[in-house]
Order: C-alpha cells, then structure tokens, then sequence
C-alpha cells in the first residue's frame, strides 16, 4: 500500500520566490495511479448519489424552483466567502441587494455579490452550450473579482508570480503550489481530465479529484477556494447528474475545516485519495439532504401563507404579490417594494399590515420612517443553512 501512494505523489520544483529559494509542489495528472479503490467507497457513493438523485428529483417538483435557486445560490456566496475571512451574513448581504445599509463593511458584502454573479454567469454559460473548461473557470473568476477586494489580483488570468498557503513568505508557507511557468500545463491536464470519456470512475469521484487538484494547483493569485468549490457544482451540472446548480458544500468544508485541509495535505504527501473521497461522498450527502429538508420547510411555509392570504377577499391578490416578492426579498422595505412591483407604496403597506397581522412579517428597526420588515419564518430556514 505504502508503494502504491508513494506512486501517487506529485514532484517539487525548486524556485526562486521573494528572494529565497523554495520547493513548489507539482501534483501528477489526474486520475491517480494505481486507480483508486471504489470498492471502498461504494456504501459512501451509493449514499451520496441516492441523496442527489432525491434532491434533484424534489427540485424538479418545487412551484417556485427559481425562487429556491434564487436564495440558495445566496446562501452558497455568504458561505463560500466568510470561509475566506468575509464577515457578511445573509442579512448583510439581502440589505445591500435592497439598498439598505449592510451591519459590516461594504467590500465584505461586495464580495458576496460578486460570488453570486460568477454563479450566475457559469450557470447561464452551460445553459447556452458552453463546456466547463478553462476558458468559463476564467470567466467565473474575473466575474468574482470584479469589483472590490482582490479586483487588482488579475482577474480571470492564471497567475504570473509564486504564490502560498500559510506563513508569511514563501519560504515558511504551509503550502507552495506550482511555479508559475507549470501553472498552464497543470490546468491543461486538469480540462482533458474533466473531459475524458470515463465510464470508469462515477461523476462524483471525479467531482471530488478534481476539486483536490485544482486545490493544489492554486492557479490564480486570489479567490483559488472560491472557484474550487463552484467546480463541484459546475461539474455536476455538466455531466447532468443535477439540472440546476443546488448542492454547495462550503458549509460542511467550514464546519469540518481542519479535516477538510488536513485530508488536502493527506493526498499530496501520501497519496491518500481514499481518505479524501470518503470525507467528500460524506459531504455531499450531508449538503444534499441538507438542501432537500429546507426545500421541503420552505414549501410547507409558503404553502401555509399563501393559504392564510388567500382568505382576504378583494385584498387577496395585491397580498399575493408582495408574498410572491418577499420569497426572493426576505428583508425589505414598503418603499422598495412598491418599487420593484410596480404598484402603490399605501397598496403594499396594507398588505404588508396583513403580513405582520399574520405573523409572517415583522418590523425589526422601531422607527417611524425607514422601516424594515422581515420575512421571520423564511429567513429562519434560511439562516439555518448558514
């Protein structure tokens, strides 16, 4: 066994960086060689696909999918960049797409925003026929960086320079990926990987390969994670295995985040893919139900308001329209409303006033002027995914 990781395991090459000479770890083309062990593994991938097939086959049941999709690709951005030092909430960051003042720096929601718009951007270039490739990983990650923090990092370009994980230097980094002049040749091996034809190794193990070596070859000089983790999705959306990009993993990476980059450092020294693999299947199955629970809560509650609107008689249609909004805007105000469907700010403040009667809103600042309403029941759910 010891003989067969040893095989598994990348080269170091030497190179000058910051002045100082380090060892830049470059991994092997995937897949791994020898093959992985899938006969451990076929409780754990059994498991995760069933979880997927079931949240996919909900998704395609759901009234409002787009208005799930809509709020969970949110939640995924919030996630996917407080695991990189943001401070933004969901909250946060539902106030800042309703013009309302964010409790947290600007650029942390800022950043939030641009997560959503690669999202947006990846799941609109699939749609059109794209492949995943390296030419879209560019797109998604010059759209992340956009705007705001790491805007001067050279977005949607591979990098140029040495860079680390960890430490202050490259040489007392925990982690030296690539030198750069390997940089284009490793991602050239990584897009013949994600498109071989290999009836071999399921969708979810390659998902999982592949984040793992993207991980290691770090090819950008920021927001690395952040693409990492939209490549699982992405790859799964291209192969198929779900139709809309609804299952994201940054919660279960930043529970278990010491496990998470210990098993990273497990396949590069030790060829454990078999460590990695397990951690991962687990994870998408945890996300997958996760994901389906709180679609099937979310159901039940529109369901039950809708229900209770529905008995107020002329009333009923305009209040039916603000639920509709308030599923896609849980925090919002009278004015913004009004705004954004076109009809009368007294005409939403009555339904609103039948909204807070009900129970489904609540107004959180005190104030005469400016107010704000919460949808308390929806962003309970929701803040329960973060």
């Amino acid at each position: 066994m010891a003989a067969d990781r040893a095989s598994r395991l990348g080269t170091y090459a030497v190179t000058t960086a910051g002045g100082e000479r380090v060892r830049a770890f470059v991994p092997p083309p995937l897949p791994p060689k020898p093959p992985l062990r899938l006969a451990l593994l076929q409780v754990r991938l059994g498991e995760a696909n069933q979880a997927l097939g079931r949240l996919d086959g909900l998704a395609s049941t759901l009234p409002n999918l787009s208005h799930f999709i809509y709020m969970y690709v949110r939640i995924e951005a919030v996630l996917s960049s407080q695991i990189e030092g943001t401070q933004s909430s969901l909250s946060d960051f539902l106030l800042f797409e309703n013009a309302e003042a964010p409790g947290v720096p600007l650029q942390d929601v800022q950043e939030v925003s641009n997560y959503v718009a690669a999202i947006n951007h990846g799941q609109r270039r699939l749609r059109e026929g794209f492949p995943l490739s390296l030419r879209l990983i560019r797109e998604m990650h010059a759209t992340l960086l956009a705007k705001g923090r790491g805007s001067e990092k050279n977005p949607g370009e591979f990098r140029h320079s040495q860079n680390w994980i960890g430490g202050t230097r490259p040489g007392n980094a925990h982690f030296v990926p690539p030198p750069p002049e390997k940089v284009m040749e490793s991602m050239g091996a990584l897009e013949l990987f994600l498109h071989a034809d290999r009836p071999d190794l399921p969708v979810l193990v390659k998902a999982g390969l592949a984040h793992v070596q993207f991980e290691s070859i770090q090819p950008f000089l920021d927001g690395n994670g952040r693409v990492g983790r939209l490549l699982i999705v992405f790859l799964l959306c291209a192969a198929g295995i779900l139709r809309e990009p609804i299952l994201y993993l940054s919660l279960y990476f930043k529970t278990h985040r010491a496990r998470y980059y210990e098993l990273l450092d497990r396949v590069r020294t030790d060829g454990d893919w078999e460590a990695w693999m397990e951690f991962f299947l687990e994870g998408v199955k945890q996300a997958a139900d996760q994901a389906a629970a709180s679609a099937r809560r979310i159901v039940e509650l529109f369901d039950k308001d809708r229900g209770r609107l529905d008995g107020l008689g002329r009333a009923a249609a305009s209040a039916r329209r603000v639920h509709q909004f308030l599923q896609t805007s849980p925090i919002c105000s009278i004015p913004a409303t009004a705004r954004k469907l076109g009809i009368s700010a007294p005409t939403v403040a009555k339904s609103f006033g039948h909204t807070v009667n009900f129970g489904m809103l609540r107004e959180v600042t005190g104030k005469r002027w400016r107010r704000l309403f919460v949808y308390d029941g929806y962003l309970t759910i929701l803040n329960g995914e973060t």
